[in-house]
């Protein structure tokens, strides 16, 4: 289906980060069409479906390259402890009790929110993944799925073992379908949560599927001084000598950094997803950000779980990564906002693989795109655009998200998904889950 957005401020997202001004986007079916800086719309096209976006920005997509969804079941249930507790005590016992169905209706929540928050593609590791799956093909955003892997056993079965098992009939059924929305990873958890054997088949397995690999790495400095006492090397080198970052990875925290540590990242070509918002809240410390960036190593934006952070605002995260490193490194100039809304959007592309497919306006791209209204009060005055999404904006600005060229919300009502339903499936779920 055509579709046409004009009178527009448009955000390209290009090398250059160009602006044009009073520019319209033509969809045909999926892809970009064609981007006029003059308003023009080509003479082949005409369309009944025309949004008039005159006085506000459209922009590609924000991308959550790590999260799990279906955690939005427990937020705000266990706050204000540390990591190794709060995953321990309380998030893996109740996440025992989740079902099938619990997790597509936390997934469906989460999914409410990233849309109308401005996120089009999220990047998910979780368990009862099909359900996600699900999820994904019935909203019409896009997502990077991961089957959660777990392995405390030495003794484990590589053929047999349920998790490995899973993770690639996912992959079987799943990637490349909902019309491409879909791609499949593997998502082993953490060099904590799985023996070095363990995460070595992993890393096999996704050598063997062709695809890569969403892990947690040096989230704390627990986890940092463990895997020194464990292994005799720092958890990157860990890694390294398992195979792990022989495919494509998205590191999620990478805040306990050595140098040797980021030299590897950066020659591996893996992508660090910083989480700020759930690092400052489970107080695992402030990522070296700076230098990753200076190095080279590519560094896109996540939010974690609801149930750690406790949104999935991406403008939240956006805000947070350009100031930290300023303020934690007395210098200003420090993450400028061009660099903080790259990393929540063509770092994000980048870092999944799909750079080629979105992540940037221009003719041939999937149209991933969103519309902010900046005639309200927090860009007025428009003096820079870029400078308004990294420091001003929030979630609230968010007016259209289009995904594939769907339209998945436009003027703040989704079209795809029945809110009301939702809230009221997670409400049920969440008494009978606490016995109430």
């Amino acid at each position: 289906m055509d579709l046409l957005i004009k009178n527009a401020k448009v955000l390209t997202m290009n090398e250059s980060m160009d602006i044009i001004e009073n520019g319209s986007i033509t969809v045909r079916d999926d892809k970009i069409y064609y981007v006029s800086k003059e308003g023009v719309v080509p003479p082949d096209f005409s369309s009944a479906n025309t949004i008039d976006a005159k006085g506000k920005l459209v922009m590609p997509g924000l991308i959550n390259t790590h999260t799990h969804a279906a955690m939005s079941l427990l937020r705000n249930y266990a706050d204000d402890m540390p990591l190794e507790k709060w995953l321990f005590e309380k998030m893996f016992p109740t996440e025992d009790k989740f079902t099938g169905e619990d997790v597509y209706w936390g997934a469906m929540l989460s999914i409410v929110e990233m849309i109308r928050t401005g996120t089009t593609t999220f990047a998910d590791m979780y368990f009862f993944m099909e359900e996600v799956a699900r999820a994904v093909e019935e909203t019409g955003i896009r997502a990077n799925l991961s089957r959660g892997l777990q392995c405390f056993d030495e003794q484990f079965d590589a053929e047999t073992d349920k998790r490995l098992n899973e993770a690639k009939e996912l992959f079987n059924n799943w990637n490349g379908k909902a019309d491409g929305r879909i791609r499949v990873y593997l998502g082993p958890h953490s060099i904590y949560t799985c023996v070095p054997d363990y995460l070595r088949e992993a890393a096999n397995l996704a050598k063997e599927l062709g695809t890569g690999i969403h892990i947690h790495l040096l989230e704390t400095q627990k986890e940092a001084k463990d895997s020194i006492r464990n292994f005799g090397c720092t958890g990157v080198e860990h890694c390294l000598k398992l195979g792990v970052f022989d495919v494509p990875v998205i590191a999620a925290h990478c805040v306990h950094l050595s140098d040797n540590d980021l030299e590897i990242l950066v020659k591996k070509k893996v992508s660090a997803a910083h989480n700020p918002g759930s690092n400052l809240k489970l107080g695992s410390g402030i990522a070296r950000l700076p230098e990753m960036l200076s190095k080279g190593l590519n560094v896109c934006l996540g939010t974690d779980g609801a149930a750690s952070n406790n949104n999935l605002d991406m403008f939240e995260e956006i805000r947070l990564s350009g100031l930290i490193s300023k303020g934690f490194h007395l210098n200003p100039t420090l993450i400028d906002a061009n660099e903080a809304v790259r990393m929540a959007v063509s770092n994000g592309a980048k870092a999944l693989g799909i750079q080629d497919e979105v992540g940037v306006i221009r003719a041939g791209m999937k149209a991933d795109l969103m519309i902010v209204d900046t005639n309200r009060v927090n860009y007025i005055p428009k003096n820079n655009v870029v400078s308004a999404l990294a420091y001003s904006s929030n979630s609230l600005d968010v007016e259209t998200v289009i995904v594939n060229g769907k339209v998945l919300m436009e003027g703040g009502q989704l079209k795809t998904i029945d809110e009301e339903k939702v809230i009221y499936q997670v409400e049920k779920r969440v008494k009978q889950l606490s016995g109430k």
